[in-house]
């Protein structure tokens, strides 16, 4: 169940990014933040899924969004996904699974595969959660974004 509401704060939180470096949330205040979490690297709708937001990744970029992954996968697991699918976007590692526990990203059978979108100011404006359609999460979070600007 998700824990996070529309109208509010998003939890703030650090992960590492691909390359090691600590990513906080709050610092992305300012540019609205497409946060996806996703169950796994090198997996078939995984992939699908990432490929669609490094498709998007200019359009989202040109309406002032900043794309983040976020999966319990491992830095170099990371690395080696973005590399292979050049994907121009941080992917976070949340090994341990506490953000995703702090956002209530869950599945029943596999693990959860939300979209949040955040506003400037931090604050939620849109949940989507689809196991199935990867592009919906893109098309979701750029009607979204549209209506923002």
């Amino acid at each position: 169940m998700i824990n996070v509401k529309i109208g509010e704060n998003a939890p703030d939180f650090t992960l590492p990014d691909q390359d090691g470096k600590s990513v906080t949330l709050s610092s992305l205040r300012g540019k609205v933040v497409v946060l996806y979490f996703y169950p796994k690297d090198f997996t078939s709708g995984c992939t699908k899924e990432a490929c669609h937001f490094r498709d998007a990744y200019e359009d989202f970029t040109e309406l002032g969004a900043e794309v983040v992954g976020v999966s319990a996968d491992s830095q170099n697991s990371h690395k080696k996904f973005r590399d292979t699918h050049l994907l121009p976007f941080n992917l976070l590692s949340d090994e341990k699974g506490e953000v995703k526990k702090l956002y209530g990203v869950a599945g029943h059978v596999f693990p959860g595969r939300v979209t949040f979108v955040i506003d400037k100011d931090g604050i939620v404006r849109h949940i989507f959660s689809s196991q199935i359609d990867m592009k919906a999460h893109v098309n979701e979070a750029m009607k979204i974004l549209k209506s923002l600007t």
